[in-house]
């Protein structure tokens, strides 16, 4: 039986894959919050479990195993957030916390019965894909709003979740899924992206905007 702290580094290490390409021993201790030598003592315990793959210069790999651990999981959070959200109200900045605690305790039987309440969602609060029942996860085909061009109009899809002072600040901006948004300047050298949505003119600086996920206009 996996703890809750291997569950949260299959997960982990899941998500630096996607993001990054490739989950090292650095990335996976800053991303938990704990030390080298612990992140270390821990991916060896996983790789004897048969759940995680170390390959020189890569870092370290999940192998089938520990990629449907880290989805369940997933699929438990995402669904989590979703319904802490749309059925008990909580705002979309508190509920990746609460989320958290319950993944690791949630039944099989108790996200059947979420899942169906919730309509069978496909993405949860901040547009993240939520795992199928048989553990699927959809290919992720949007852009970065940094890769769009001025005078392209966009919708965002996906914010960065975790960071809640973030979460308000997109919330204040009116930066959440489903939002059209016409970029209408990139300054050089790394100067500010200017967009136009509902609220009127907002201006986005590179590391947010290249965290933000959208799917530009036909």
């Amino acid at each position: 039986m996996l703890t809750e702290a291997g569950q949260d580094y299959v997960k982990r290490i899941y998500m630096l894959q996607r993001s990054d390409g490739r989950a090292t021993t650095s990335a996976l201790a800053e991303a938990l919050g704990v030390s080298a030598a612990s992140a270390t003592a821990m991916t060896k315990k996983l790789a004897t479990m048969g759940l995680v793959e170390h390959r020189p210069y890569r870092g370290m790999e999940l192998t089938p195993a520990g990629e449907r651990i880290a989805l369940e999981v997933l699929r438990h959070h995402r669904l989590l957030e979703l319904y802490l959200t749309q059925a008990l109200g909580l705002p979309w900045d508190q509920v990746h916390r609460e989320a958290e605690r319950l993944e690791h305790v949630l039944s099989d039987e108790l996200e059947e019965s979420i899942d169906r309440a919730l309509g069978h969602p496909r993405i949860d609060p901040h547009g993240d894909p939520i795992p199928s029942p048989d553990l699927v996860i959809a290919p992720d085909h949007h852009s970065l709003l940094t890769e769009i061009e001025p005078g392209q109009t966009a919708v965002v899809r996906r914010v960065p979740d975790g960071d809640p002072a973030l979460l308000r600040y997109l919330a204040e901006l009116g930066l959440v899924p489903d939002t059209p948004f016409t970029l209408v300047e990139k300054a050089p050298f790394g100067g500010p992206i200017t967009i136009e949505l509902a609220g009127g003119r907002q201006a986005l600086g590179i590391e947010l905007a290249s965290r933000i996920h959208v799917e530009a206009a036909a």
